[in-house]
């Protein structure tokens, strides 16, 4: 089988390896559809703390079960899969209490096993034990299902902070996260959506697709004074910040409404992690800033299911399929933000 292999930051070969054969609970799947992500490019670039190399990337997974190990019973060869990413322990002191996505233990495709971007992939046994493979229905593409992933997180996202009907949100930064944050609160029945990005051209693509209520390019005009204006200087009940940016959190915190809730959805730059912020706005005006990070197995089959009944229509923002020995040109066009969503159909 074919498989891209990362051996050093900038370094990401394309090897032949033997087909892998799945042991005593495990099983095997062809790999139909694997989605870059911004966080694979940034793998790609700079490594990773909790990545031993040489790895095999990709975790936003779909395909087709072809070999069963010992033990499987309930599922065969042809079901067609997704497959999550963060596997959670289901044993320590936070998952007893429900808190799966900040498992002590930790592990994650892509990271501590060998992910998507190869012919045939072999899925760990803790996966299956943990309820991590879901069934894709006929009808639903493998590159939409591949999508669930990302979305199982940003539906974690829109939990903290309880989206609903009555809720002004403001989404800031347009990547396929944002866009997804954008559909998944018009499923949840907002009210009103503002999207908002630094890179108009980016804005522009992603406000063609999901159709916000308004579109705000933070670099023609104020994005605190145009939201305060949009909302007739209430502010916004909901920020989430899915870009990586510490301006964007002063930004949150500065046009959130009395009673707002921000999502700190983007990790910031380990060199600049710190943010600057008034205390007294938080204090005085009863903010709640929640962080988010991954997603449980139960919201990965949640996230499949909005697909499946078209709530949020995430094949829509693929710009580009391409083979697995093409995957250095997916990830330059994400750096040169050129693309909304790659996947790569190995």
């Amino acid at each position: 089988m074919q498989v891209a292999r990362l051996y050093a930051p900038g370094r990401l070969e394309l090897e032949v390896d033997p087909d892998p054969e799945p042991g005593p609970g495990e099983l095997v799947i062809r790999v139909r559809a694997c989605a870059l992500c911004g966080t694979d490019l940034k793998i790609f670039r700079h490594g990773h703390s909790h990545l031993v190399l040489p790895r095999v990337l990709g975790h936003e997974i779909a395909g087709e079960v072809v070999a069963l190990g010992e033990g499987i019973t309930n599922w065969a060869p042809g079901d067609r899969v997704q497959v999550i990413a963060a596997i959670p322990c289901g044993e320590c002191r936070y998952c007893r209490r429900g808190f799966q996505t900040v498992c002590e233990n930790l592990e994650s495709i892509g990271y501590h096993y060998d992910g998507g971007f190869a012919t045939f992939m072999r899925i760990p046994a803790k996966v299956i034990q943990q309820d991590g493979l879901h069934r894709i229905p006929d009808g639903l593409s493998y590159e939409a299902a591949a999508l669930t992933e990302p979305l199982a997180c940003v539906l974690n996202g829109q939990e903290q902070v309880g989206t609903g009907p009555g809720d002004t949100v403001v989404v800031l930064g347009s990547g396929p996260i944002g866009c997804m944050h954008v559909w998944l609160a018009r499923a949840r029945g907002v009210d009103r959506i503002f999207l908002i990005d630094v890179d108009a051209t980016r804005l522009r693509m992603a406000a063609e697709r999901v159709e916000p209520d308004e579109a705000i390019c933070s670099m023609e005009s104020d994005p605190v004074e145009r939201v305060l204006r949009l909302t007739h200087g209430y502010g916004s009940d909901v920020i989430i910040v899915a870009a990586p940016s510490a301006q964007a959190v002063e930004q949150a915190i500065a046009m959130a409404a009395r009673r707002g809730r921000i999502c700190l959805f983007a990790g910031l730059p380990k060199e600049q992690p710190v943010v600057q912020c008034n205390a007294n706005q938080i204090h005085y005006r009863e903010l709640i800033v929640v962080g988010a990070y991954g997603s449980t197995p139960h919201q990965n089959q949640r996230a499949l299911d909005l697909i499946v009944r078209g709530e949020v229509p995430v094949e829509r923002l693929i710009t580009h399929r391409l083979p697995l020995d093409r995957i250095l040109d997916g990830l330059q066009l994400m750096a040169q933000g050129k693309a909304l969503k790659v996947v790569i159909t190995p």
